[in-house]
């Protein structure tokens, strides 16, 4: 009973994955069939594939429900008790820093990001010189999303209104934009959204919904979040910064 019971859970949890990813699978089918008039290559293939993606997106949903949500928001209303001020900041500064550091998407984009100023002879060829410039990349958006889960946690403490950092923020981030070289501010607007991907942002969220639940006076839903648009905007500001340094 305990079996037929638990891979009824599978399969809902499945079905679930499925139907999040169905949009996407009647776009792309859509397409090749009705406008490119083409049958799928490979389509034994593609159709393993699409299961494995199915699958994925259920276990990776599946930890995150298990243990990213709950770590995070145990470590800020465990850190919010203690009350220590320095260790809960230097914690939501370190959580940004090294869950940004982390994070595929922004490995995957520096590199590439450092392949091709090479390619245009902004920087030199050798592959310590691209590797240099991929890494300043990397820790330039880990150091502005440690320091944006770092001012977002202070909001919350101390109920700052979340529009007003959002809108002074971009205006630094239009200013920038005139005064940094054209060269960075394609990859400097990039990195905002591959900075917050799939290890940054559920524990950023729990993060911010931990604390806000924990802080008399504070509300998960109207305080708790917000840290995600903070740590989007100041990896802009900070890789500008960067490549004015370097170009």
């Amino acid at each position: 009973m305990m079996i037929i019971r638990r891979a009824q859970v599978i399969l809902n949890k499945l079905k679930e994955a499925f139907i999040d990813l169905l949009p996407i699978i009647l776009v792309v089918s859509f397409f090749q069939i009705f406008v490119l008039k083409q049958p799928f290559p490979n389509i034994g293939d593609v159709l393993f594939g699409s299961f494995l993606v199915v699958l994925g997106l259920m276990l990776f949903v599946e930890g995150l429900e298990m243990s990213l949500f709950p770590i995070g928001e145990v470590l800020a209303q465990s850190l919010a008790r203690k009350g220590s001020l320095f260790w809960l900041l230097l914690f939501s500064f370190a959580l940004g820093f090294s869950t940004s550091i982390a994070e595929p998407a922004l490995i995957a984009v520096a590199d590439e990001a450092g392949r091709i100023a090479s390619i245009e002879g902004l920087i030199g060829e050798s592959p310590s010189e691209i590797e240099s410039y991929a890494l300043g990349l990397r820790l330039s958006v880990a150091f502005a999303v440690g320091t944006a889960i770092l001012i977002g946690v202070i909001r919350i403490l101390k109920g700052w209104p979340l529009h007003f950092l959002i809108i002074s923020g971009y205006g630094v981030v239009m200013i920038l934009t005139i005064l940094a070289p054209e060269q960075i501010i394609g990859i400097a607007y990039d990195t905002g959204g591959v900075a917050t991907s799939t290890i940054t942002v559920p524990l950023v969220t729990a993060l911010g919904v931990g604390l806000a639940s924990t802080i008399k006076g504070r509300n998960p839903l109207t305080d708790g979040f917000g840290l995600i648009a903070l740590a989007v905007m100041m990896p802009m500001i900070f890789v500008m910064i960067y490549g004015m340094l370097i170009f």
